[in-house]
């Protein structure tokens, strides 16, 4: 994106939302599949798989918007690279939570958009704050982010072998991410920051565990 002007860089990000919260995607990688045949889910726990799921996509879609605000705040190819690299495999977490919630017969959250914008919204604060301190955001997003996907693989029903082994690789990727962005150079937010970061998202896990 370096070589559009700003007009152009604003369109194609405009064009990546709308893409990312309306249309249905395709993985790059092959999905994780379970080591174990899929057992049959109970009601309650297809519903519970369904809700950490839907909630799994969300921080997916967030993803997106982040790393695409955080890639036109700054001005280092490299930096444009790594977070361009990352969005990518965010898409294929995507992809396979998007086609895991259709299997389970569920649907993703009614609240993406507004999902979108606000990461959006943080990701230009952070990148406005310069290279070392976006990066130090990624650092907390995605640890943070590990923690969410550890304590889902805590509560998903044992029998759901499939969503287990998604949110196993999610995680595993995530914590990939955050080490990057460190050895990039990145600067630890302050204590407040990070509280706040954690008070957002929470708000955004439980309206998006229902919504």
């Amino acid at each position: 994106m370096t070589a559009l002007n700003p007009a152009d860089r604003l369109l194609a990000s405009l064009g990546k939302a709308l893409h990312t919260v309306f249309a249905s995607h395709s993985a790059s990688r092959p999905r994780p599949r379970a080591a174990t045949p899929v057992a049959a889910l109970s009601d309650a726990d297809r519903r519970l798989s369904v809700a950490l799921m839907r909630v799994d996509h969300v921080g997916e879609v967030c993803a997106q918007a982040l790393y695409d605000a955080q890639a036109l705040s700054t001005r280092s190819p490299a930096l444009q690279a790594q977070f361009a690299a990352a969005a990518r495999e965010e898409t294929d977490h995507l992809a396979w939570t998007e086609q895991r919630l259709a299997e389970l017969g569920g649907r993703t959250s009614w609240l993406n958009p507004v999902w979108y914008a606000g990461a959006f919204g943080i990701g230009l604060v952070a990148g406005r704050a310069g290279d070392r301190a976006s990066l130090g955001f990624l650092v907390e997003t995605e640890q943070q982010v590990e923690q969410h996907l550890a304590s889902h693989l805590d509560r998903l029903p044992a029998a759901d072998t499939e969503s287990r082994a998604i949110v196993a690789q999610m995680r595993e990727d995530e914590a990939r991410h955050a080490q990057d962005a460190e050895q990039a150079g990145a600067r630890r937010l302050p204590p407040p920051a990070r509280w706040l970061m954690r008070g957002m998202a929470r708000v955004m896990t439980v309206t998006a565990h229902r919504l």
